[in-house]
């Protein structure tokens, strides 16, 4: 079987914002997505789990949206929130941020949830523990902007004010929580209009395609607000004024039939001494000296639903970038296995939430990794 590569022909999310700061007149930032000269003010709305695939498929629920379709972006791998944030804050790939995963182990903490900080898949809060600052210590886009006299802001919700992901990989922003939809419009709007640049985020299209599937009639309904929140924040635009739409990851749905419960499998489990990923990209951690035989237990089990690799086959065809920091290397698995189709691994004892989902993302396959990037300038 042959292991995938990222497609040199997409620009990638880690692009964007560096772009946008360029536009603006920052100094010190790489132009690597045209845009126009000469802003006044932008902002970076990130819609979670908006594939591209998924925009062209539901055209018609989203005509503001649609109407920007423009280029598209490669998110890389893994394709989950907590890389695709941390590509949006640093300007980098997964293998010099190193937020390689939804979980991944980290020293001494063993397997880490990056989005809740926290010991997976239960345990207490991280963030003394294993500060931040320090598992990302690259500086932030919003750091260098801010350092030369930017104004910038990021707009969510209120809950991740202080969360050990926004300390990781948005710092150097002053955080303006939100409540809603109309919170958030308003939000961007005021950092717009006031010359500064902003960082939007959006997470209920992403909620409820795991809880009822992409393309649900829930899902569809929830596209319908994003797109008029979209059109809110365009009509708004003061003359200078841009707006750069973007996602972390589209998505999949998935079957009964899909799921392989790693769990409840003996040949998934010998010399294998931690699990991290999620269901459709998974990390496994081994015993010493017994890589090779979980990497050929893997492939065998798993057969064609997965791409089933070892930590150097995976970062020489680019997975995590062309760079991998060292900090980083033993985040990643001794063996590490993408979903193919609309296969996923699920851990039913250990996460038995995640592992009832319809909706999962994560993999290699277009369907999650390629977003839309849709421009809009006042």
């Amino acid at each position: 079987m042959d292991t995938p590569r990222p497609d040199p022909g997409l620009p990638h999310l880690a692009d964007v914002v560096p772009s946008v700061f360029s536009a603006l007149g920052a100094p010190d930032f790489d132009r690597r997505i045209p845009l126009r000269d000469g802003l006044s003010g932008a902002c970076v709305l990130l819609i979670d789990g908006l594939g591209a695939e998924l925009l062209d498929a539901h055209a018609a629920d989203a005509p503001v949206l649609a109407g920007l379709r423009g280029q598209t972006l490669s998110v890389g791998f893994p394709a989950t929130t907590a890389a695709g944030l941390a590509a949006v804050g640093t300007g980098c790939r997964s293998g010099e941020h190193g937020m390689v995963g939804y979980t991944f182990r980290l020293g001494d903490a063993g397997v880490v949830n990056a989005l809740q900080w926290r010991k997976h898949p239960w345990g207490e809060d991280l963030r003394d523990a294993q500060p931040p600052e320090r598992v990302q210590p690259l500086p932030t886009t919003f750091e260098r902007a801010a350092a030369t006299g930017f104004a910038v802001s990021v707009v969510s919700n209120a809950q991740f004010a202080d969360s050990g992901l926004t300390r990781a990989v948005l710092r150097g922003a002053r955080y303006v929580g939100v409540q809603g939809l109309g919170d958030l419009a308003a939000g961007v709007q005021h950092a717009v209009a006031a010359g500064g640049f902003c960082y939007g985020y959006h997470g209920d299209l992403d909620l409820i395609g795991h809880l009822h599937g992409p393309g649900s009639p829930a899902w569809r309904m929830q596209l319908r607000q994003v797109d008029r929140l979209v059109e809110s924040v365009v009509e708004s635009l003061p003359p200078g004024g841009m707006l750069a739409v973007v996602a972390d990851h589209g998505m999949v749905a998935v079957g009964d039939a899909d799921r392989v419960d790693v769990d409840g499998n003996e040949a998934l489990l010998a010399g294998v001494s931690a699990i991290g990923g999620e269901a459709r990209a998974r990390h496994v951690y081994t015993v010493d000296g017994a890589a090779d035989a979980v990497l050929a237990a893997w492939r065998e089990t798993l057969g064609d639903r997965a791409w089933v690799v070892s930590r150097d086959e995976a970062i020489a065809a680019g997975w995590f970038g062309e760079r991998v920091a060292d900090r980083v290397l033993e985040r990643i698995g001794d063996v590490v296995a993408a979903g193919r189709d609309s296969a996923v691994m699920v851990r039913r004892t250990a996460e038995p939430v995640e592992s009832a989902l319809i909706g999962h993302h994560g993999s290699l396959t277009a369907a999650e990794q390629r977003v839309p990037l849709l421009l809009a300038y006042g």
